[in-house]
């Protein structure tokens, strides 16, 4: 079972999420992302932020349904993201999936990925989801399930990064530096349907990208247009 987060970005498409809604045992929404939750039509266990992104009638709605508001300052050091994963580090024990991460603001984008890195949020497997794509920190060792032909980036963090080995990837890395700057790990392939990435020092963004999910979703998001 996994806890899923809605943050406060774009979520043009649903379906996808399915799988995931199957397998939650909390869904906790970020002040605006619960627009994402209405949506689909189900009610969360908290809203938690300033709530400078929810009209008052939704906030009255959710109060309603029995939904817990934690209202927050709008002048904070914390963005809603963060106090809703801290929010799930200390009452939950699942792993963590946040989704509508990305998309919009720029500066809220990256401060959303760097969150993965937050000092407080480690020892649990936290992931941002797209459709057709994930993405997760790896501080020693992980394991990438898809399917050959799959995309996996590798990104240095906060500084170089250090890999000891890969296994299952087309273009193997042996003890061998990932700078900050450089995109050398971009675009890798899974050459099995299971990879492996051993990190020996440093902080690296995996990104697992199911090539064939991912044209589906863009063939759909054109068709609309």
């Amino acid at each position: 079972m996994t806890v899923i987060i809605f943050a406060n970005g774009l979520l043009a498409e649903l379906s996808w999420l399915d799988p995931i809604l199957s397998q939650t045992s909390a869904i906790i929404a970020a002040d605006g992302g619960a627009h994402h939750v209405v949506r689909l039509n189900l009610v969360p266990n908290i809203v938690i932020g300033d709530m400078d992104s929810l009209g008052r009638d939704i906030q009255m709605d959710l109060k309603s349904a029995g939904v817990s508001m934690s209202v927050h300052p709008s002048e904070k050091d914390e963005t809603d993201l963060e106090l809703a994963l801290l929010y799930a580090f200390e009452n939950y024990e699942d792993d963590i999936i946040i989704v509508a991460a990305l998309g919009g603001r720029l500066d809220q984008t990256l401060g959303n990925i760097l969150l993965l890195t937050h000092d407080k949020l480690t020892g649990r497997r936290i992931e941002i989801r797209e459709p057709g794509q994930r993405a997760w920190l790896v501080r020693s060792e992980t394991v990438i399930e898809g399917k050959v032909g799959d995309t996996v980036s590798l990104v240095p963090l906060g500084g170089d990064v250090k890999i000891r080995e890969t296994n299952g990837l087309h273009w193997p890395l042996t003890n061998e530096i990932l700078s900050v700057g450089p995109s050398r790990g971009i675009s890798n392939i899974m050459i099995e349907n299971e990879a492996s990435v051993f990190v020996e020092s440093g902080l690296l963004l995996c990104i697992h990208q199911d090539n064939s999910t991912t044209s589906k979703h863009i063939e759909v998001s054109e068709s609309g247009n």
